[in-house]
């Protein structure tokens, strides 16, 4: 029964790579590329800064979103301790990813991915 369960685990994780595949391969075509050519294919970046001969173009995205959390019937706390039925309280998420590239004489050295929606 372990095994099962093992197995079933590293089938969910092995369908969750992160980060994205394609995003990654997208990415790895901007390597070598001008600053322009960034801007192009992602539009203006959320912010830069130059430093130690480097500059480094950063664009972020954030969303949030909800789920209700359905039904439930019982006794416990919800507004009140005491027996009842409702609709509970939303699962509230926010997701953030920031890709950040660094040039150095104008063309894409590397790049990186920080957050937990990559």
């Amino acid at each position: 029964m372990r095994k099962l369960f093992a197995l079933a685990g590293l089938t969910l994780l092995a369908g969750c790579a992160y980060p994205n595949p394609q995003h990654v391969a997208a990415l790895n075509a901007l390597v070598g590329k001008s600053e322009a050519d960034v801007v192009r294919t992602y539009g203006v970046p959320s912010r830069s800064v130059e430093t130690g001969g480097s500059k480094f173009i950063a664009y972020s995205q954030h969303h949030i979103e909800s789920y209700p959390e359905g039904p439930y019937w019982g006794y416990g706390w919800r507004r009140g301790w005491g027996w009842g039925g409702g609709f509970g309280y939303p699962d509230v998420t926010e997701f953030d990813c920031e890709t950040t590239f660094e040039l150095q004489g104008g063309l894409v050295k590397t790049w990186s991915l920080r957050g937990n929606a990559c």
